[in-house]
């Protein structure tokens, strides 16, 4: 066998044994897809609980930095993204995995969004952990309802406020 071959069997091999239900591979009905990691009735929730936004007047060309705190609320472990928007335009993303130690509930993940390039201008951060299997998929991501103000350096900001400043947005769960 060639290279190749044996690349398209181990990948055939792979796909059978994570991607297709068990049931289907014997023949009956893929009636319950089970997860790698668990049962097939595992419950998933995954929840963005705070914001913290330092600071919330900026001049251009600042590092905005950022804290979420997510939330596994729920069973199941695994790896995915953390998102962060400003305005919708994504500006940063991490992995991180969950789930691990059932003691370990909640994640605390720090973002610095670089605005050198940035346009002048009001900002509403999101931050969103979301996974295609969620139970409560209304819960993953939050937005500041208070915006970051960005002015041009040099420029006062409006009302003559000054730098800096803090924001926390709280989603107290349901």
């Amino acid at each position: 066998m060639r290279i190749g071959e044996v690349a398209i069997v181990l990948a055939a091999g792979v796909l059978a044994a994570f991607c297709v239900p068990g049931a289907a591979v014997s023949g009956g009905s893929p009636d319950r897809i089970r997860l790698a990691d668990g049962p097939g009735d595992m419950s998933i929730n995954l929840a963005v609980r705070q914001l913290t936004v330092t600071p919330v007047r900026a001049h251009v060309g600042d590092t905005i930095h950022v804290e979420v705190l997510i939330e596994n609320k729920a069973e199941g472990s695994n790896t995915t993204t953390a998102d962060l928007y400003a305005n919708g335009k994504l500006i940063g993303r991490k992995l991180f995995t969950w789930g691990w130690s059932s003691g370990e509930r909640l994640y605390r993940l720090s973002f610095d969004w670089d605005t050198r390039g940035v346009s002048p201008g009001e900002y509403k951060i999101r931050a969103e952990a979301f996974v295609w299997t969620d139970t409560s998929p209304f819960d993953n991501d939050l937005e500041m309802k208070h915006p970051v103000i960005l002015v041009s350096p040099g420029e006062v900001f409006p009302g003559g406020g000054t730098p800096g400043g803090s924001a926390t947005e709280t989603d107290r769960g349901l």
